[in-house]
This record gives C-alpha cells, structure tokens and sequence, in this order.
C-alpha cells in the first residue's frame, strides 16, 4: 500500500476514535447528568488508549502518540465530568 494512504487513513482513524467522545462530553455538559454512562467502561477505555499512547511511544509512532493522546484527555474530561455529575444517590 502507498506509504501516504497508509498514514492518511491512519491518521483519519486516529482522529474520529479520538473525537468519539465528544458528543458525549457535550450531552453530560448541556444536561449536567451522568447517570447513563458507565464508569466502568470509561476506565477500561482509559487504560486501553493509554496504553496506545505507550505502544506509539515505543514505536515512536506519532501519528498514534498524537491522536490517541487527545483520545487519553478527552475520556480524562469525560470521567470527571462523569463523577461529577453523577447521582449522588445511587452507587457506581
């Protein structure tokens, strides 16, 4: 495959996993509620980008460390918004 298809599709795919989150956030921002959101699939996700970021890091990779770190902030911002407007009430 030509080298530049290759990094533009992977470049592509780096940047709509990492934007997923963000109608999310927006909803949980607008609404000020989490109660649907699971906090136990956040964390899984968490620790799988990071270890992307890792995996880029290791193989240098940039196009990886870059969009999968602006993935590791984004569900970072999810997770705190997600407890912090969480139901008090109920338990995780």
């Amino acid at each position: 495959m030509n080298i530049v298809l290759h990094n533009l599709v992977g470049i592509l795919a780096g940047i709509l996993t990492s934007s997923s989150l963000i109608p999310q956030l927006v909803k949980i921002i607008k609404t000020k509620k989490a109660e649907d959101i699971s906090m136990p699939m956040l964390l899984i996700l968490f620790v799988g980008v990071g270890l992307w970021v890792f995996y880029g890091v290791l193989g240098r990779d940039w196009p990886i460390i870059i969009t999968n770190s602006v993935s590791l902030i984004l569900n970072l911002v999810v997770l705190l918004f997600s407890y912090v407007y969480r139901d008090r009430s109920k338990k995780f």
